[in-house]
């Protein structure tokens, strides 16, 4: 499930390359962001299928070390509490998962050594020998193990980042949006229910698949108009000299404001002042936070702030 400023900065990012490729046909410029809003549920479902494979590695090498020479006591009779984590045995028999990983070409088979490496990163952490030592084989006890191995490893490991970053460049920033929903996945899991329990939605309703294509349409189709509320606020500056994110940003709250009726000034103006601190200069959310107050004024005296329920909210 993703939240509208996942879709804020997606639409932010289709934008910017659109202004960086003028010749490239606007439909396709909307499938690519179609697709890479969709691409961010794959990554979630790497992140699921991944801890199957774990699994199956330290399945492999346990069943090696009891063909030793001299096997110890412990090669013959090993722990196994992380093989049989129940979570993970639900995880790799449901039905939807497989389903998706077949479509979506999810395959971990080729992948011997790098699981392997991720594998270490687990065992050697503080997590995992409180876990497999515990005598707590509960349900809930496994659950919470997962929860660490997404948030302590997955979270942290620079290979793990490495890996899936050179599958699909969008994932950079897709990273944690998607180990969260991995994270909410698991979370509705709950003890011997069916193999057929679905992946959260991407989106809760229709609604935010018409925010995003809105908003990715009318911030394009009303570029001049906002292009010129911009240059009037500007004063003695050149507006080629305003950063190129900053403008895209600007635009996308003038078009939020006045195209979206449920969406409270408050929330519009709030969350481009944040996008401005994640993805442009250390002054622009100072600098966007002033124009905007004075864009808004003026749309105010002109009657163009429509809102209706939840948007009339101060």
């Amino acid at each position: 499930m993703v939240s509208r400023r996942y879709l804020r900065i997606k639409v932010l990012q289709a934008i910017y390359a659109v202004e960086k490729n003028q010749k490239e046909d606007f439909s396709i410029s909307e499938k690519k962001l179609e697709k890479t809003i969709n691409d961010s549920q794959v990554l979630t479902v790497f992140f699921l299928s991944l801890l199957p494979e774990l699994t199956r590695y330290r399945t492999l090498k346990l069943e090696e070390v009891k063909e030793k020479v001299n096997p110890t006591e412990e090669d013959l009779n090993p722990n196994t509490k992380f093989i049989n984590n129940k979570v993970i045995k639900q995880i790799e028999e449901n039905k939807n998962i497989k389903h998706f990983c077949v479509n979506h070409k999810i395959d971990w088979s080729d992948r011997y050594d790098f699981v392997s490496q991720i594998y270490h990163e687990i065992a050697n952490s503080d997590y995992y020998p409180l876990y497999m030592l515990s005598p707590d084989h509960s349900y809930k006890a496994d659950k919470e193990f997962i929860f660490d191995v997404l948030s302590k490893t997955f979270a942290e490991s620079e290979l793990l980042h490495w890996f899936l970053e050179e599958k699909n460049v969008h994932w950079f920033d897709d990273y944690n949006d998607a180990l969260m929903a991995a994270y909410k996945n698991i979370e509705k899991y709950k003890e011997n229910q069916p193999n057929t329990v679905e992946l959260i939605p991407l989106f809760i309703n229709d609604e935010d698949i018409s925010f995003y294509k809105e908003l990715f349409r009318k911030t394009l189709l009303y570029n001049n108009d906002y292009q010129k509320r911009l240059d009037s606020k500007l004063q003695n500056w050149e507006s080629d000299r305003v950063m190129e994110i900053d403008t895209i940003l600007i635009k996308m709250a003038i078009c939020e404001l006045t195209h979206f009726q449920t969406i409270p000034i408050k929330v519009t103006i709030n969350e481009y002042i944040e996008l401005a601190k994640l993805y442009s200069s250390r002054k622009s959310s100072v600098f966007i936070n002033g124009i905007l107050d004075s864009i808004l004024t003026d749309l105010k005296n002109e009657g163009m702030l429509n809102k209706v329920g939840r948007g009339l909210i101060n």
